[in-house]
């Protein structure tokens, strides 16, 4: 039953991807992703936000809790990659700009191929990272899908808008599919857990990185709930390329794991709660989020 499961989790997760991104393709336009990137003191601050910040965060947090040495580096790998999949779906729940938190999540994707396998050996020695080997799973699950996406869109509109909202369901579905099976496949570990002080580590290292994100974001709504929650949201897929290629400890994948329920819990509510704050009234005679793709918000 378990390798059943496992199965149904792990296809969950490719369907969820795949249609996330093919749904932000046939959604967008790719000058409407690249648009928030022109604006270059909001790229720098989201660059050192995820890998400046979030990792100095992280030593401080596995320096002040009691945590083993694979639980701290479970921690570290988390805080090291950036970039997503699930930060679309999260900006949508938020009501934020979908086409910059497309663009986000492919720059920091991009960035994370680059950054993990310089520095990740500096901040834990003896670690080697294969770059292909992160750049291959991301590129094919993500980037693939959506520039397919972004293709249609722009060659057969027609086909793109009956399209989009069944894209846009099927990832819905399969993102509660796969938090079910988590939860069910994780149990043990996520309660074994409960007494290490990993989950109050991942928590703190979620709830920071968020905040750190949506402070930098700037006066404008749409930018800091798309900076927060793309700076709280790590890239679990990246984590655990590294981590199951480097370490025989099974606290890291442990943490990776117990990580990734974490994130999603924590930020699907924080998503949830951005998004009824910024509801507009409907007697106003707009509709909620309408403008949210169409315009490009600067600082």
């Amino acid at each position: 039953m378990a390798v059943v499961l496992e199965s149904l989790a792990t296809l969950s997760v490719l369907v969820f991807v795949v249609t996330s991104m093919l749904s932000m393709g046939l959604s967008l336009t790719t000058s409407q992703i690249l648009e928030p990137l022109r604006n270059a003191s909001l790229v720098a601050k989201a660059l050192a936000a995820n890998f400046v910040l979030v990792p100095i965060l992280a030593y401080g947090i596995v320096f002040v809790l009691p945590l083993s040495e694979g639980q701290s580096i479970g921690v570290i790998l988390l805080a090291t990659a950036a970039g997503a999949p699930f930060l679309p779906k999260l900006v949508e729940v938020a009501k934020g700009s979908i086409a910059f938190g497309v663009g986000l999540m492919v720059l920091l994707m991009v960035v994370t191929v680059v950054y993990v396998p310089l520095v990740l050996p500096l901040l834990l020695p003896g670690v080697e990272v294969n770059p292909l080997d992160i750049a291959s799973s991301l590129v094919g699950l993500m980037l693939v899908p959506l520039a397919i996406g972004l293709v249609v869109k722009a060659r057969y509109e027609t086909l793109a808008t009956s399209v989009q909202p069944v894209m846009s369901q099927t990832s819905t579905t399969a993102l509660v599919f796969l938090s079910v099976l988590m939860l069910v496949l994780n149990f043990d570990t996520l309660v074994g857990a409960v007494g290490t002080g990993v989950i109050i580590a991942l928590v703190a290292l979620v709830v920071l990185s968020f905040g750190v994100g949506y402070v930098l974001g700037g006066p404008a709504a749409e930018n800091k709930s798309v900076m927060g929650l793309g700076t709280g949201q790590r890239n679990i897929s990246a984590a655990l390329v590294v981590g199951a290629q480097n370490f025989q400890d099974p606290d890291v994948l442990t943490v990776l794991l117990v990580g990734a329920l974490v994130m999603l819990l924590v930020l699907m509510v924080a998503g949830g709660e951005l998004g009824r704050r910024d509801e507009v009234p409907l007697e106003t005679g707009d509709t909620p989020g309408d403008s949210r793709d169409q315009q490009v918000v600067t600082e």
